[in-house]
């Protein structure tokens, strides 16, 4: 039984450990840890907190085991760091917690990107009803496709 909620203030270093271990295979995509969710520090994981939304998802130990973020800008919500724990990837817990991010600001436009290389992650926003918009060289290796839903 897993249960989706507002995240607290307290569990933003829980969070930033499964985004450590979470992203570990979007890094191994590009065969560098130099990428920006595994060098966010815990002060800017709480200054997205104070300024949106974290959601958790806990299994029945309340171990966190998937996380979302979002904040609302001029009608557009932002969605970011959307994370589920390897040990439970595949099973449908990204489509729950991105539909949940999205109940807590409805009838809105959604915008979120990642990287060209996440196939997985693409064909999951597509899924979703996400399209591209654009996308987005950030160097020679990587390059980030943008996503909507309206």
């Amino acid at each position: 039984m897993f249960i989706i909620k507002n995240a607290e203030r307290a569990d933003l270093p829980e969070i930033l450990q499964l985004q450590y271990l979470a992203y570990q295979s979007e890094a191994d995509l590009f065969g560098s840890r130099d990428i920006p969710p595994l060098k966010q520090t815990l002060d800017e994981v709480i200054e997205e907190f104070n300024s949106g939304i974290i959601l958790k998802m806990i299994d029945d130990k309340n171990n966190i085991i998937g996380s979302v973020r979002a904040k609302e800008i001029d009608g557009t919500v932002y969605i970011g760091k959307l994370m589920v724990h390897t040990d439970h990837q595949h099973k449908g817990y990204g489509t729950m917690l991105l539909s949940e991010i999205e109940k807590c600001f409805p009838d809105k436009r959604y915008e979120l990107f990642t990287s060209t290389r996440s196939l997985d992650n693409i064909r999951l926003y597509q899924k979703l009803g996400y399209t591209t918009f654009a996308q987005k060289a950030v160097n020679d290796e990587l390059n980030f496709v943008y996503m909507e839903k309206k």
